[in-house]
């Protein structure tokens, strides 16, 4: 069971998700997931995630970031290329915000569900949104990461030729090798960051944290390596490393999922997600 939604913000391009309670009636703590790049909410077995929460006693938020490149009518892959070479981390940091204000808000039209406790999840580059937002906003009560990245910055490959080429023509491609297409981005997604450095830099933020914090990351991740993990983790020594052995950067997941059950390594990882939601 879900309740779609859609969330307009002050910019005006919607957030469309997906909100999964769990049995009853009375406020229980909000998990909320953040995808990450090339994702969207629909991908591969998040919602068996979603189920897998609800299962154990959270209500859990699975959203669409506003400029991943779906639609509002379109939730899948990425039909609007002009709104995906316009989306920047600080979009992903507001539009987060948004969903957060949203789910306690009277505005909620589940506003009787309001959460006992805020916990944020992220895979990927919405692990560093997640991270972000858990040093600066005081409303969270727990954060996890799945394969997190570690350093925004340090992924523009400042100082190479691509990077050059990209700064003298405004904007730079990506192919989606699932897809085929050839995913445009903007010079604004370089130039936002290093306007906002200051509250995109995740080191910094990640050294704010004082709430329980779970990082997670595989062994064979060809994508963010175990160092970033290991890195993310030495920020803060008060948080918890977990290391799945052998998982890879979507922990066995692939998109389109055609079964009804989780991986084996994205098992565990939902298993430890819970146990550490779950204690006190």
């Amino acid at each position: 069971m879900n309740s779609p939604f859609k969330i307009i913000p002050e910019h005006g391009r919607a957030i469309v998700g997906n909100f999964h309670p769990a049995d009853g009636f009375q406020p229980k703590p909000l998990i909320i997931f953040c995808h990450g790049y090339k994702g969207f909410k629909d991908w591969g077995a998040w919602h068996l995630m979603a189920t897998a929460f609800t299962n154990a006693g959270f209500d859990f938020v699975r959203f669409n970031f506003s400029h991943n490149g779906s639609t509002a009518e379109q939730h899948i892959d990425f039909p609007d290329l002009e709104a995906f070479s316009n989306n920047n981390y600080s979009l992903e940091m507001q539009d987060l915000q948004t969903v957060i204000d949203h789910f306690c808000s009277e505005a909620n039209e589940n506003f009787e569900k309001r959460p006992s406790k805020l916990y944020l999840l992220g895979h990927s580059r919405g692990g560093g949104i997640v991270s972000l937002t858990a040093g600066q906003d005081k409303r969270i009560d727990k954060v996890a990461t799945l394969a997190s990245v570690s350093d925004y910055r340090a992924r523009f490959l400042e100082g190479t030729e691509h990077f050059q080429q990209w700064k003298e023509k405004g904007i730079t491609y990506v192919e989606n090798s699932r897809t085929g297409q050839m995913l445009p981005h903007k010079f604004q997604f370089y130039t936002d960051f290093i306007t906002n450095e200051a509250k995109l830099t995740i080191r910094d933020w990640v050294k704010q944290i004082e709430i329980p914090h779970l990082i997670i990351h595989g062994t064979a991740d060809p994508t963010v390596d175990l160092k970033e993990g290991r890195a993310i983790h030495s920020w803060n020594p008060a948080s918890e490393l977990s290391v799945i052995e052998d998982a890879d950067h979507v922990f066995g997941m692939q998109h389109p999922w055609n079964s009804d059950t989780l991986p084996p390594a994205m098992k565990l990882a939902v298993d430890k997600l819970i146990e550490f939601y779950s204690a006190d």
